[in-house]
């Protein structure tokens, strides 16, 4: 597992391509001034900033344990990009999303998982039910898998339902010991014992790897808060690092079929 920078890569926009119509939070495809090509997702969508903080903290955390993700990175938009956009929805999206959006690399080629076809491995499946529940993640089910096939390896991908907590920080201190219901998970039928899987990952999950991942996400997407709490980015980033200490410390309650 490598050590990654301290902060997220920044590109700038230079073509918006096509909206891919997924989800509620209308990402699309852009390009961007290193030649590169990524999925979007724009801080003003109707979901809120707070699902890109998940997109990073849960996609920086897979990382570093292992799994693989589209590297993140962030996206600077000039409005004037949607000059050139026919689509009035997306248009008025371009432009309410001026300065720093959040960036997945675009993998070519790559095509929706079905275990069906592609039955995964069973250690592997194990794992990635495990992270979920680590994150209660629910969108990784059978309608929507959220997972990728590219050089026939598997990736994740779509974070930002994950730490539903955060929407609500006054009864947040009763997520770390909730169980995570994982009968629709797109992968509980093919996954191996996720107690094996916790005794491998568990311990990755450390203070000084959370603190790092809460770091990448920017100031303003912490503090986008309707609740009235006045919370600093500081304490919001120590909020989300209590959290899954206390998760991890609260296993036998919510890894499936209980930690061993």
């Amino acid at each position: 597992m490598g050590k990654a920078a301290r902060v997220l890569p920044t590109v700038t926009a230079t073509r918006y391509v096509t909206p891919l119509r997924e989800g509620g939070s209308l990402p699309g495809l852009v390009e961007a001034d290193d030649e590169g090509t990524y999925v979007v997702k724009f801080w003003a969508a109707g979901q809120g900033p707070k699902v890109l903080a998940a997109e990073i903290i849960a996609g920086e955390l897979a990382r570093r344990l292992g799994f693989r993700v589209p590297d993140l990175l962030m996206i600077e938009m000039d409005p004037r990009i949607a000059r050139h956009e026919p689509d009035e929805e997306v248009q008025a999206l371009l432009a309410a999303s001026a300065g720093r959006n959040l960036g997945m690399d675009f993998l070519p080629g790559a095509f929706g998982f079905d275990p069906d076809a592609f039955p995964p491995d069973p250690a592997e499946a194990a794992r990635v039910l495990w992270f979920d529940a680590l994150i209660n993640n629910v969108d990784r089910s059978w309608r929507n898998p959220n997972l990728l096939r590219w050089h026939r390896e598997l990736w994740l991908i779509d974070h930002g339902a994950a730490l539903w907590f955060h929407h609500d920080w006054s009864r947040a201190g009763t997520a770390a010991r909730r169980p995570f219901r994982a009968d629709d998970h797109v992968l509980a039928r093919h996954a191996a014992d996720p107690a094996e899987a916790h005794r491998e990952l568990a311990d990755g999950v450390t203070e000084s790897v959370l603190r790092e991942v809460v770091e990448l996400v920017p100031d303003q997407w912490l503090v986008d808060d309707d609740s009235g709490s006045g919370a600093s980015a500081a304490e919001r980033r120590t909020a989300y690092v209590d959290h899954f200490l206390a998760r991890i410390e609260s296993a036998p309650h919510w890894v499936p079929g209980g930690a061993a």
